[in-house]
């Protein structure tokens, strides 16, 4: 269940940030009602997320790098944004403390 509410909370934030884009300032109400809602969702499953007994620091690193990553991908396909090699890398770097955050972010 653990996942699912992350998974949930992560779907969650890349919809609120997308819609983020096109609310112009919050004066478009479509895109700013979607983004309060998404938002509304991801903290609120980000929230059952951290009830379980998993330390808050991997599921923050979780939540948010996958974020910045889909986010990035998101930012290529859709809005035509060049990435570049030191952010090609910068990911990278995000991904790999991840990884290290879930390996050895409990204590072990």
């Amino acid at each position: 269940m653990f996942y699912l509410q992350l998974f949930i909370a992560i779907v969650g934030e890349i919809i609120g940030t997308t819609s983020l884009k096109y609310t112009e300032g919050f004066t478009k109400l479509g895109p700013t009602l979607m983004t309060f809602a998404a938002y509304a969702v991801t903290f609120y499953f980000l929230s059952l997320a951290m009830s379980h007994n998993v330390p808050t620091s991997v599921i923050y690193a979780i939540w948010s790098g996958v974020g910045i990553v889909l986010l990035t991908i998101i930012s290529v396909l859709v809005f035509h944004q060049a990435v570049n090699l030191p952010t090609l890398l910068g990911l990278g770097l995000i991904i790999i403390g991840v990884v290290l955050v879930n390996l050895y972010g409990s204590g072990h």
